[in-house]
């Protein structure tokens, strides 16, 4: 075969540009890939290494409502969260107090099923009139959890018992604090959110002055409801009820008889049930979740903050109805850091953490990585732990923090203050 000359040369450039072009260099990062910044010094001193300067004190990290507010622009920055729950319809020993079978089943699915859309969604605030509070998704979703191994379990049960069967919510014989129903027939209530569904007492519905309408209460860890077997409404009238009493397990207060601590839900001062077309309640009505009102489809982002902070503290009993999602990998939960991004709430991911080109994380609180995975500082991306605590949350074993390197270009990770490494298969341990 003929070579020419410019065949000869075109394999020589080709041999010289790949001999040039730099490989990409990957490795777990130890103690001595880390930069230690001092303490008090600010975002812009950490990432140019200028002169430190003090910084102002403020809330701790991680304590804060708004740390915990999803990010419109990153959504995915807050996985979904999804609690467990299960349904007890109480009944009488003869049956006739209450659903049964079929029709309670059905019920309970139309419920989930209109809540759970109500979170999704999630509605403008009416309150106050004419505002421009941000709605955002909750995150946050209801799943029925039968009892592992138990065959035809669906997470709904019955249960006939005349001395603990009815519901009291006003009057003398109140009853509605009491808890011996739930110490005779809760399920899992160690890691599943058990949710009673009781109906009114005969003679309560006798008096003129009992309304035996749809009503519900949060005994911290269990849910007690009332009323649909009376009002024979259809399940999604009910919903509220159930978002209403959730959202006190998880934290939130009324916005009508006090301060519930979140500056952008305002007392309902005029206590209107729902819109009309005259003064007051043309204009004062509300529409939030933990008000009393026809509609309960609205939580403000403040909200939606305490519910994840709630969430995320691993002290909290209420962590414990969650589905772990965290523990492993998921598919698709990956996430990708590409701009300037601080993390000042606990967070709990389902899939890697990577830090691309010109992308910057600062993370200030704890941050939980799934069994296997890993975090990933590209070429020209900055990870910054500002005391912050690097874990597994169900103490399982995750990779590390791996440092890609192009070149001259590096991944630079950045530590202040007491930074914790744990559970990583490539540990790092500052001294």
């Amino acid at each position: 075969m003929k070579v020419n000359a410019g065949m000869v040369l075109s394999v020589i450039t080709l041999l010289f540009c790949l001999a040039c072009t730099p490989k990409l260099q990957q490795y777990f990062a130890s103690e001595n890939d880390v930069v230690a910044v001092a303490e008090q010094v600010s975002e812009e001193a950490a990432t140019t290494r200028s002169k430190p300067v003090i910084r102002f004190s403020r809330i701790g990290p991680g304590r804060d409502p708004l740390d915990y507010v999803p990010d419109a622009d990153h959504m995915e920055h807050t996985p979904w969260k999804y609690i467990r729950v299960n349904f007890h319809w109480v009944n009488s020993r003869d049956s006739s107090a209450n659903f049964y079978g079929e029709e309670a089943i059905r019920f309970v699915e139309g419920l989930l099923a209109s809540a759970n859309k109500d979170l999704r969604e999630n509605n403008k605030m009416w309150l106050p009139y004419r505002n421009e509070t941000p709605v955002l998704s909750t995150r946050y979703q209801y799943r029925l959890a039968p009892r592992p191994g138990v065959e035809g379990d669906r997470g709904i049960y019955w249960h006939f018992d005349d001395d603990v069967c009815y519901y009291v919510h006003k009057g003398r014989n109140r009853n509605l604090m009491d808890r011996e129903v739930i110490k005779r027939y809760g399920i899992q209530t160690d890691s599943v959110l058990n949710i009673f569904i009781m109906p009114h007492h005969p003679d309560s519905i006798r008096s003129k002055t009992y309304n035996a309408y749809g009503v519900g209460v949060s005994l911290g860890s269990v849910i007690k409801m009332s009323g649909p077997f009376e009002d024979k409404g259809p399940p999604w009238q009910y919903r509220g009820i159930l978002n209403h009493e959730v959202g006190h397990v998880f934290g939130l207060a009324h916005t009508w008889a006090f301060n519930d601590g979140c500056d952008d839900t305002p007392r309902h001062r005029q206590n209107c049930w729902s819109r009309t077309k005259h003064s007051p309640c043309d204009t004062a009505a509300s529409n939030n979740v933990m008000d009393y009102n026809a509609l309960q489809n609205a939580w403000t982002p403040c909200q939606i903050g305490r519910v994840h902070m709630k969430m995320a503290d691993e002290k909290s009993k209420v962590r414990q109805f969650l589905i772990p999602n965290w523990c492993s990998l998921q598919k698709g939960q990956d996430i990708f850091i590409t701009d300037s991004v601080e993390w000042a709430g606990a967070k709990d991911l389902e899939g890697h953490l990577t830090i691309r080109a010109g992308g910057r994380l600062k993370v200030t609180c704890r941050l939980s990585i799934p069994e296997g995975g890993k975090i990933t500082v590209e070429p020209g991306g900055e990870l910054i732990l500002d005391n912050a605590r690097l874990h597994n949350a169900c103490a399982h074993f995750w990779q590390g923090i791996e440092i890609q390197e192009l070149g001259r270009l590096k991944g630079r990770v950045v530590r202040i203050g007491d930074v914790k490494v744990e559970n990583a298969e490539n540990e790092i341990v500052f001294e």
